[in-house]
């Protein structure tokens, strides 16, 4: 009998690893660099998990990466829901991070998806100027714009307003050219015409035709903007002066600074605690659309 050829081990996605040009060693190596680099991103997750655990003094009293007793976990999260520094309640920031966050990621997604096929299907006179001028807007900093922001919002009365938070967020320089890719990859052409020569109007086209195809696109807007938006510091900074309208981040900055104070006891395992919980909805969102957002970003990267 002749012996039995062994199959070549392949990874998940069915490519055998020699037709990667990589020997066993480069991929052990690479293996392990990649362990490396899991861990030192989720040390602080790690370290906000074990420690919300714990009292003020076992935070400064013990091993940042072990549990102590007593065991605190509920008692922090009941604190969320109070005012334990006289600077706001958790609680309300996270409802004003949630709705700034939504509102303004299905907007952009929606703004991004529009111009994207504006951009992609469409040619009139000077479409290459405005698109460049769009994502010119990259190149300009958040905090030289925030002294003539401030202003304009004087003007018109959107200081301390919600809508201040959101009009900004849901125009995305980014949204719009990822969508403008991932349009001119997935959606084709011809498609567009046959529906045309069939009588099919503009905007049924756009919503019955590009945008069911471009699903792992909208996916990846959504996500990018939400994620920006929930992590946005600056701008709420600068346009909000009362507790009751801050976000997440803008409230536990000021948590933060009575608990630096030392004016009020077990602030800090309150702090970490509420650190937690803020990050927990992301990486939820996150693995919960991760095959369309991994989907999008693919087909934008091989797309010219």
């Amino acid at each position: 009998m002749s012996p039995r050829r062994r199959t070549p081990r392949r990874p998940a996605d069915g490519v055998p690893i020699r037709l990667y040009g990589l020997r066993r060693g480069t991929t052990g190596l690479l293996t392990a660099v990649s362990a490396l680099f899991a861990a030192f991103v989720l040390a602080p997750l790690v370290w906000l998990a074990i420690n919300a655990t714990k009292t003020q003094a076992n935070v400064y009293g013990t091993a940042g990466f072990w549990f102590a007793r007593p065991f605190r976990l509920w008692q922090n999260l009941a604190a969320l829901g109070h005012d334990v520094s006289g600077a706001g309640i958790y609680l309300e920031w996270l409802g004003n991070t949630l709705l700034y966050a939504v509102v303004s990621a299905v907007g952009s997604t929606v703004l991004s998806a529009m111009a994207g096929y504006g951009f992609s299907r469409y040619r009139f006179r000077g479409a290459g100027t405005l698109f460049r001028l769009v994502m010119s807007t990259l190149l300009v900093p958040i905090t030289a714009l925030s002294l003539p922001l401030f202003l304009v919002y004087a003007k018109v009365g959107l200081v301390n307003s919600v809508w201040g938070m959101i009009l900004p967020s849901v125009v995305s320089p980014v949204g719009i050219y990822l969508m403008r890719t991932y349009i001119d990859a997935s959606v084709p052409r011809d498609l567009i015409e046959a529906a045309r020569i069939d009588g099919a109007g503009e905007l049924r086209i756009f919503l019955r035709i590009a945008l069911p195809l471009t699903v792992p696109g909208l996916v990846t807007v959504l996500l990018l903007t939400l994620v920006a938006v929930w992590n946005n510091y600056f701008l709420p900074l600068v346009i909000f002066s009362r507790s009751s309208l801050y976000p997440l981040t803008v409230g536990l900055s000021t948590l933060s600074q009575a608990a630096e104070t030392g004016t009020q006891a077990d602030l800090v395992p309150v702090l970490i605690t509420g650190g937690l919980v803020t990050v927990l909805p992301l990486i939820a969102l996150f693995l919960l659309l991760e095959r369309y957002f991994r989907g999008g970003v693919l087909q934008g990267s091989t797309t010219g």
